[in-house]
């Protein structure tokens, strides 16, 4: 987990709840809104004096909102300090109003410099030492694609050299969904206030933010419990979300206290996805894995982890239905296919669960599979079971396009849990995860993992470690949030560790492990 997200408050909020809380803090505890924004701007700029100490000329790029008037007061706090400081308006701040207007005739009163972007020289990088660019053009009410001045004043901030501080979301990033509307500030440090925006922790947010700070403003805690408060709209989870569900384990107990994961996969060809299933399920703590896979693949499941019990699917005789009537969770999908051998298998799994009320956690081809029932109007909708998709998967199972996906990863994992029921994933940068029989439905966000894990595998590990979970008991919604939180960790840190490029699933085993033993 990076170091700032330990820092970071655990309920998000969609804008327009940020905004009744500020209206809140405002009516409710005697705060004025000039006031939370001079408490922003000097959160703002001590962030950035901390961040960069030897600044000595700010270059302040100024809106039409709030979002402005944030910037205004920073120039002008820069300026009292001895700073340089320059606003380029890309606004005309005549038609500001209220707090910003204020904010603006401030910055005027201790003679802030500033220029119209109009007659702002885009081709003439800044000549003074050690600067900083602060991002106040466009704040959380954004939701339209940038363009004109906006999109030109954007497109130069990204292209020039020196750092960047976002004031509470970078210029053309959607506080809600994450999304970037046509063009978007790379900041190298974002500073949030009041209620963390769910989109700066997911989709393309971490693209934008650099490190995230948060605060409060020093309004009070008792501003968040009101009877009048927005609910948060989701949940921040991370690795110590999952420490506190692993106790250790009682002094009597043998493999079978442990649970029995079965995993279904691997055609020909494709024998690792099940391997890295199996033994990822048996790293975090199953006291049984075995694997149905071709009978052909057993000689290399045994070579890497003798462990894990094989049946062969070109066995004599095999004992496929004997086998699964063990399982108390089931794995099917990695490196399943999509043939008549892994139609035939699924069957069997969704009889299963039927029959004895296994849990059954469907993940890659398997999400397929079960999107193609929904297509003849066959669909399933269940309880107990786990669906782990990614952003393309998701499409499938919901008969949509990624884009669609994407453009609010928050709407389709809730339409995911409504159409599907169970428990449901949606992997990607910043991984969601919503139960459908919490209603209304909760969703949760787990702020771990990084780039590194954009490469083959990764799915069929988190895919064990979830079934894992659920054979040694947990509830579905508590394996999945656990797994999701233990795999992302895992990663970050492999990432710590070797870097990024290069991270291979089975890099995660050794950390895995690791935490899952919280008390080690």
């Amino acid at each position: 987990m990076t170091d700032f997200a330990t820092r970071l408050p655990r309920n998000l909020y969609r804008a327009e709840q940020v905004r009744k809380l500020d209206q809140l803090a405002i009516e409710e505890f005697g705060f004025s809104g000039f006031s939370l924004m001079r408490t922003a701007a000097a959160v703002a700029l001590n962030a950035l004096l901390e961040k960069w100490p030897q600044t000595r000329h700010l270059q302040v790029f100024a809106g039409s909102g709030n979002n402005a008037g944030d910037g205004y007061i920073v120039a002008g706090l820069a300026r009292e300090m001895g700073i340089g400081a320059q606003v380029i308006q890309v606004a005309d701040p005549q038609k500001l109003k209220g707090d910003a207007q204020q904010a603006w005739q401030w910055a005027q009163q201790v003679k802030v410099e500033m220029i119209a972007f109009a007659d702002f020289d885009l081709t003439r990088a800044t000549d003074h030492a050690h600067a900083v660019v602060v991002d106040s053009l466009l704040g959380t009410g954004l939701d339209r694609q940038v363009e004109g001045d906006y999109k030109a004043a954007i497109d130069h901030i990204n292209a020039g050299s020196s750092p960047v501080l976002a004031i509470d979301i970078p210029s053309g990033l959607h506080a809600d969904t994450g999304q970037a509307l046509g063009a978007a500030v790379v900041a190298d440090l974002t500073v949030t206030f009041i209620g963390m925006k769910q989109g700066l922790l997911t989709n393309q947010g971490r693209d934008f933010i650099g490190e995230l700070i948060y605060h409060d403003l020093d309004v009070p805690d008792d501003l968040f419990t009101l009877d009048s408060a927005p609910l948060p709209a989701a949940t921040r989870i991370d690795i110590n979300y999952a420490s506190r569900y692993l106790l250790p384990r009682v002094g009597s107990s043998h493999k079978g206290s442990h649970g029995h994961v079965l995993v279904i996969g691997g055609d020909y060809s494709f024998a690792g996805a099940a391997i890295m299933a199996a033994e990822a399920a048996l790293r975090s703590g199953a006291g049984l894995v075995s694997v149905i896979t071709r009978s052909s693949h057993r000689p290399a499941i045994l070579a890497r982890r003798p462990e894990v019990m094989v049946l062969g699917t070109e066995d004599e005789n095999p004992q496929l239905e004997s086998l699964i009537a063990k399982a108390t969770a089931i794995v099917i999908g990695p490196g399943l296919g999509r043939g008549p051998w892994a139609r035939q298998l699924m069957q069997s799994a969704l009889g299963a669960q039927v029959a004895r009320d296994t849990p059954l956690i469907i993940d890659a081809d398997a999400l397929h599979l079960l999107a193609e029932k929904n297509q003849q109007g066959t669909g399933v909708k269940r309880d107990n079971w786990i669906l782990t998709p990614h952003p393309g998967e998701a499409a499938a199972l919901l008969d949509c396009s990624i884009a669609d996906i994407q453009q609010d990863r928050f709407a389709a994992v809730r339409k995911l849990g409504a159409t599907w029921g169970g428990v449901c994933l949606l992997k990607g940068s910043g991984s969601l995860i919503c139960a459908s029989e919490q209603q209304p439905q909760h969703v949760y966000l787990s702020s771990e993992g990084n780039a590194g894990m954009a490469s083959a595998g990764m799915g069929d590990v988190l895919s064990g470690i979830v079934a894992s979970f659920v054979a040694q008991g947990h509830p579905l919604q508590q394996s999945l949030c656990c797994a999701v939180c233990i795999h992302g960790e895992a990663a970050d840190l492999s990432m710590q560790a070797n870097g990024q490029r290069g991270m291979v699933a089975t890099d995660l085993l050794p950390y895995i492990r690791q935490l899952v033993n919280p008390s080690i």
